[in-house]
């Protein structure tokens, strides 16, 4: 038992950037954001016996990270819409504060992202993350050919409301 603990530690360190991507996209706040990162934590180690090999660690905890994020946010729903949200745009997934700061289209970008529906963010989340087709298929459980339609529109959609602002 500590040789599996110790291996899904040196696992979770080396890839601790895939749940903090995950949990900065789904949640607003700082509170929702660290209970969401300990469910995916909690979700990846009873299903650590259960890793199939064939496929990437990171490729095995997005799969994991997005489906405990996407049941999370539905069920964290209902609360949220009956909150007060003080701040319009997100802390940032994409770069640093320095570079948001910089750049205003990424704070943008960052805006338009978080008002996608849950699918569509984690499809755009792994696109950004550099992620193949083939890869967020694989993570998705999406066909390669769906991925790259869905991708698809969400590139048009995320275009055209760049060009209403800059209009």
């Amino acid at each position: 038992m500590d040789k599996n603990r110790d291996i899904f530690l040196s696992l979770l360190e080396s890839h601790k950037g895939i749940i903090y991507r995950v949990a900065n996209s789904y949640c607003r706040d700082s509170a929702d954001r660290q209970d969401l990162v300990q469910e995916i934590i909690i979700q990846l180690w009873t299903s650590f016996d259960r890793y199939d090999s064939s496929f990437k660690h990171s490729t095995w905890m997005y799969r994991i990270a997005l489906n405990t994020a996407i049941s999370y946010y539905r069920k964290s729903k209902v609360r949220r819409e009956n909150s007060v949200d003080l701040s319009p745009i997100l802390e940032s997934t994409i770069g640093g504060e320095e570079t948001l700061e910089a750049d205003p289209n990424l704070k943008l970008l960052q805006h338009f992202i978080q008002q996608l529906g849950e699918i569509d963010r984690s499809l755009i989340l792994l696109f950004l993350d550099e992620h193949s087709y083939k890869e967020i298929a694989e993570i998705t459980g999406f066909s390669v050919t769906n991925v790259s339609t869905r991708l698809g529109r969400i590139k048009k959609e995320l275009k055209a409301k760049f060009q209403n602002v800059h209009t």
